[in-house]
């Protein structure tokens, strides 16, 4: 008799057990996603990091900075509350290209080049910067800038040039 009464007490446990365990409230994607987005906006490490939530499984993408940074965010999400795992689709910046500056021999070549048919802009290099003296249209102007652009000069100086 008391086997019986210890062998129903502990299935009384159990079933108890299990009826507690059921009744947790499980925390809704949206409620995570709602989280790592607010984790997200409050940490400039983690800006520029999207996020979906499924099944309480985080899925980053975006472009970070570096892989420290993708680490970091990985790291950080996956130990916010109500996340399983996470999914690493996040990417790293290519570094910026390097400027290479010309020479003045050749600022001054493509300089010649492009303000052939201009007469009213005259042109020179200074300390590997582009000085431009006199006038020009606007619309003009807009085509000529893309133009110097690609020059690679130190700068431009402008402050002689009239812009109509």
């Amino acid at each position: 008799m008391k086997k019986l009464k210890i062998t129903l007490m502990s299935l009384v446990i159990a079933a108890m057990a299990l009826t507690i365990q059921s009744c947790k409230t499980k925390l809704k994607d949206s409620d995570i996603q709602a989280t790592i987005e607010k984790a997200i906006s409050a940490d400039g490490k983690l800006a520029g990091t999207a996020v979906a939530v499924k099944d309480g499984i985080a899925t980053l993408t975006g472009q970070l900075a570096d892989n420290s940074a993708v680490t970091y965010a990985v790291d950080a999400i996956g130990k916010l509350k109500g996340v399983k795992s996470v999914v690493n689709n996040l990417t790293v910046a290519p570094p910026p290209a390097p400027v290479v500056n010309a020479d003045d021999a050749t600022l001054t070549q493509g300089l010649a080049d492009i303000f052939k048919d201009i007469p009213s802009v005259k042109s020179s290099i200074k300390d590997g910067k582009i000085v431009l003296v006199g006038e020009i249209l606007k619309a003009k102007w807009a085509m000529i800038k893309q133009t110097l652009d690609k020059l690679k000069s130190k700068g431009y100086d402008l402050t002689g040039l009239k812009i109509k």
